[in-house]
């Protein structure tokens, strides 16, 4: 018997999340089939991050025991032959029988992408928000230094948490802006397009808890919240004092890296 860690690649644009659901597409279920399929045995994944409907990831994490003689490092390649083009493991290897991907000290990246122009672009909506408001970024970075450090996250949260707690840690939080012209509408260098990208780390999130992020800072960047706000609403936990939940399709796992 060996354990499997995979890290997976997907793009969540056509699957209900990656928790397996009935009469739904999911990410966990595509791997299961493909994994059960190549190992002959009824394999059941347990991931990392459950991430939502319409969520990205470049490197979310998942585990399973098997008897097959297959090499750990090799069944990425057997996997990504029995799995659709949008799901990819990137890479596979075996690890500790007592290994648990939800059970490990970990530092969990997400990155939520903006795309700011004057028109959406067809290209880079499947895996950004638009917006054609002007934004300060400045006012975003202000605001994101009260979200760093341990706090009760009880505003940043939507109803259907099962969580025990709200208190989570937050590592960073970057505000990231790239100059892309060559995605702009024309009209001279004053009209270049930009994607501003929010990045947390942290020890795990909340559900919905980044997007709540992004909402809040991209209400403060286009001026219809405060700077202020997020201190308030990390004081008094409630909701109603945090910004809209910014849609699925701007949002992607970057990657966890478990702590030594």
């Amino acid at each position: 018997m060996q354990k499997v860690m995979l890290r997976v690649s997907y793009d969540g644009t056509e699957y209900s999340g990656w928790q397996l659901q009935p009469n739904a597409t999911t990410v966990e279920g595509v791997l299961n089939a493909a994994v059960s399929d190549l190992t002959g045995e009824d394999i059941q994944v347990i991931g990392a991050s459950r991430t939502d409907a319409g969520v990205h990831s470049l490197g979310n994490v998942c585990i399973f025991d098997t008897e097959s003689p297959i090499p750990a490092e090799k069944i990425s390649y057997a996997l990504n032959t029995r799995l659709p083009e949008n799901v990819r493991v990137i890479e596979s290897r075996a690890v500790a029988a007592d290994f648990h991907p939800r059970h490990v000290d970990s530092v969990k990246t997400y990155e939520y992408k903006i795309w700011n122009d004057t028109f959406p672009n067809p290209i880079l909506g499947r895996f950004s928000h638009f917006s054609y408001r002007n934004i300060d970024v400045e006012k975003m970075r202000e605001a994101a230094k009260a979200l760093v450090g341990e706090h009760d996250f009880g505003a940043f949260v939507s109803s259907g948490s099962q969580a025990e707690t709200t208190v989570r840690t937050i590592y960073s939080v970057d505000i990231l802006v790239d100059k892309m012209p060559e995605y702009a509408a024309p009209g001279g260098e004053e009209n270049y397009g930009r994607m501003i990208r929010i990045r947390v780390s942290g020890s795990g999130f909340l559900y919905n808890m980044v997007r709540i992020i992004a909402g809040t800072l991209l209400e403060i960047g286009t001026g219809l919240r405060e700077v202020e706000s997020v201190s308030k609403a990390l004081e008094t936990c409630d909701r109603s004092d945090a910004g809209p939940t910014a849609p699925a399709c701007g949002l992607t796992m970057i990657g966890i890296k478990y702590m030594d």
